[in-house]
């Protein structure tokens, strides 16, 4: 096997790459620095490279053409983005954009398509992701229409604490509140129900998590469906 100890192999699909086939990938991986605020990738753009994120988080955002925007999902060391990647594409329709600083490698789309055909375990991983992802998105649209808010951050947080080493999460309430498209008081009050609940610690800019098992009780059927689709079709986060 691939050395266990590179550190591209923070990112779960690149992980589970059968030696021969990384082999063919290793010198098209670029290590790359993804500071806060950086769009990897732009609504509806043609893109020229792929990421494979090994720590932070993308937030994956829809946007309409009059302007309103929402937070469709996320990414993190668990998968890549943009997904279209997987299916030969080459425009995202979706912005992505770091909302957690992190690192990672970006490998470029010419690379990823020549290369491909050679790879079946690997076209087979970012499929397996692309079908985990869309079980995510469709699961933001269930939840954004039948649960309320305090349930729909509880889930947002858990998602976020999936993807992050340790229990804080370091966002705003304003930050928050455009992702899950809706006014910053929302959340604030959402928050001070999590935190009465003894779930949560709030404190200017930073969330932590106190109690992971009674926040995934408290989400109720919000969380937890497609995080099993992806153990699943890939493992653990």
């Amino acid at each position: 096997m691939h050395d266990p100890n590179h550190p591209c192999l923070r990112n779960r699909i690149l992980a589970l790459l059968p030696e021969n086939e990384f082999e063919l990938f290793r010198d098209c991986l670029e290590p790359i620095n993804l500071p806060k605020g950086q769009v990897i990738a732009g609504a509806n753009g043609v893109f020229e490279n792929v990421y494979f994120l090994c720590s932070g988080i993308g937030s994956v955002v829809t946007a309409s053409t009059d302007g309103h925007r929402a937070e469709a999902g996320m990414v993190g060391r668990e998968g890549f983005c943009p997904t279209s990647a997987g299916v030969g594409g080459t425009i995202s329709i979706h912005e992505v954009v770091m909302q957690v600083a992190g690192d990672g490698y970006r490998m470029s789309l010419e690379a990823i398509t020549r290369k491909l055909p050679r790879t079946p375990v690997f076209a087979n991983l970012l499929a397996r992701f692309i079908q985990a992802f869309s079980a995510q998105i469709s699961f933001t649209a269930l939840c954004n229409a039948n649960y309320q808010m305090d349930q729909r951050l509880a889930r947002w947080l858990l998602m976020c604490h999936d993807r992050l080493e340790g229990n804080e999460i370091s966002l705003t309430h304003g930050v928050i509140a455009s992702m899950l498209a809706v006014r910053r008081p929302s959340i604030t009050n959402a928050l001070h129900v999590l935190e009465g609940k003894k779930l949560v610690v709030t404190e200017r800019g930073r969330i932590t998590i106190r109690d992971r098992k009674g926040l995934e009780e408290f989400a109720g059927g919000a969380y937890g469906g497609p995080e099993e689709e992806y153990r699943r079709l890939i493992g653990s986060y």
